[in-house]
């Protein structure tokens, strides 16, 4: 069989380079192994995030009696509904990226795929010759081997979310974001829930202050146990974690040590390109394609930035560089931004603090325990962190542990995207009272390390081009 362009996997990557492949040819075949339908919509972002949801409102009632409602101590949450609740909108959001194998008909193949050189494929016995060839395979749960002797007792983020009832007592071992948001949001059901990792950090936070800011609010809700590898042992009832000083004996084990990428027997050795001791292959992350070859590697496959978001981005980059009379122009990437929706949200944009030489560095910060709209909603905790150049006032990075960061992290990636001075952000709107205004806050904090201004966060206003005004 011989096709203009294969793409193997059918997630967010393969998909949005799928829709940029149709801008050019419908001589294409998608292939794809195991279930149709993207990571993040199936077992990752969506089921993950309508859990929290679930799991925050219900930890709302700890302050009804601050705000002078009566009886929420007699509420209770339905472990069982509850996950039949994120499972039906989990099914809703699954359902568009799951019909693509019924829309595309013969051009949509159920099968592993596997590289028998730069043109060709090989799924279910067939060989297939084509002029580019876009990977997508996605990733997978990290799981030791060895415990498969663990059975059904240890759950991943790929079937947690099928089970129908929760044990009472789990241990979460792996405390980046995906550990700390699931692990947070079952202590909130009320599921008994302890954290384990082999680092002394938590949520991929990068920067020490905002960290020593997170970890006590956390430990409140979950005792914690990091800095050394979790061991793990049978005992009668259940499995006994040992770890950091600490064990916790648990009816279940959630694996969250992130994920691997699908390369494994693709057949990436085939290429001729040189490979890591990973078998990973260098990707050039503005044209993912490898060397000189008509083939790219894009999305949790490649392991460069595995969110969402730069999957999508990684899909359309491919896409259009696998045309016939595509240039290979290298894409800007957006600015780095990740998100971790636990309570409160973390959040880094741009430059980490670490990767901001300190000479250059001017930084802010402002403790949201002080700020006026998070007292009111009873949130008021954490820590915002603002850098800039010392030199320009140009905005580089920020991270942060504070109520709502999902949105005041995208107001600094967009400043940052627009290479927007703290000076340019000051002179913007701040609305009273919102979460904003901590974020001018440590705006104005940052201010006060850089070359003198005239004291005022208003640009001065220019010649109206109207006589009679200037």
């Amino acid at each position: 069989m011989k096709v203009d362009t294969v793409i193997v996997g059918a997630g967010t990557a393969g998909l949005t380079a799928l829709r940029e492949v149709r801008g050019y040819t419908e001589d294409f075949l998608l292939i794809n192994d195991g279930r149709w339908g993207t990571t993040c919509a199936a077992v990752g972002c969506m089921p993950s995030k309508a859990l929290i949801e679930v799991a925050n409102a219900f930890h709302r009632r700890h302050v009804f009696e601050e705000f002078g409602i009566r009886g929420g101590e007699t509420l209770r949450a339905d472990i069982p509904d509850v996950l039949a609740h994120v499972r039906k909108l989990r099914d809703g959001f699954v359902a568009g990226p799951s019909s693509m194998r019924e829309k595309l008909g013969r051009r949509a193949i159920s099968g592993r795929a596997r590289l028998k050189g730069p043109n060709r494929v090989e799924v279910n016995g067939e060989e297939i010759e084509a002029r580019a060839i876009i990977l997508a395979t996605g990733s997978r749960p990290v799981v030791p081997k060895t415990w498969a002797a663990f059975g059904d007792r240890i759950l991943t983020s790929d079937t947690l979310f099928e089970q129908d009832d929760l044990p009472r007592r789990i241990a979460v071992i792996g405390m980046g974001a995906i550990g700390v948001e699931i692990a947070q949001a079952l202590a909130r059901l009320g599921v008994e829930v302890a954290g384990f990792d082999a680092l002394d950090g938590l949520a991929g936070i990068s920067d020490p202050r905002i960290l020593a800011s997170f970890r006590p609010m956390l430990a409140r809700e979950i005792p914690l146990h990091l800095g050394a590898p979790a061991e793990l042992a049978a005992t009668q009832s259940g499995v006994l974690v040992s770890g950091a000083g600490g064990s916790y004996e648990a009816d279940a084990v959630l694996a969250a040590m992130g994920r691997r990428p699908n390369i494994d027997g693709l057949g990436l050795e085939t290429l001729g390109v040189a490979l890591d001791a990973r078998g990973m292959p260098e990707i050039d992350p503005t044209t993912l394609r490898l060397g000189d070859l008509p083939v790219f590697l894009t999305g949790d496959a490649n392991g460069y930035r595995p969110l969402m978001h730069e999957a999508a981005d990684e899909g359309h980059i491919a896409g259009r560089n696998a045309a016939p009379d595509a240039a290979n122009l290298p894409h800007c990437r957006r600015t780095p931004l990740a998100i971790v929706f636990s309570s409160p949200q973390i959040a880094r944009v741009g430059a980490a603090v670490s990767e901001i030489p300190e000479a250059r560095r001017a930084s802010g910060s402002f403790d949201f325990a002080k700020q006026p709209r998070a007292r009111m909603s009873a949130a008021a905790a954490g820590l915002l962190r603002v850098h800039a150049d010392r030199e320009t006032g140009l905005l580089l990075g920020a991270e942060m542990c504070i109520p709502a960061a999902e949105h005041i992290a995208h107001l600094l990636a967009l400043a940052i995207e627009r290479k927007t001075t703290v000076w340019d952000l000051l002179a913007a709107p701040f609305y009273h009272p919102v979460l904003e205004e901590g974020l001018r806050s440590a705006l104005r904090d940052v201010s006060r390390s850089l070359p003198a201004k005239d004291g005022s966060d208003l640009a001065l206003c220019g010649p109206t081009g109207h006589e009679a005004l200037d």
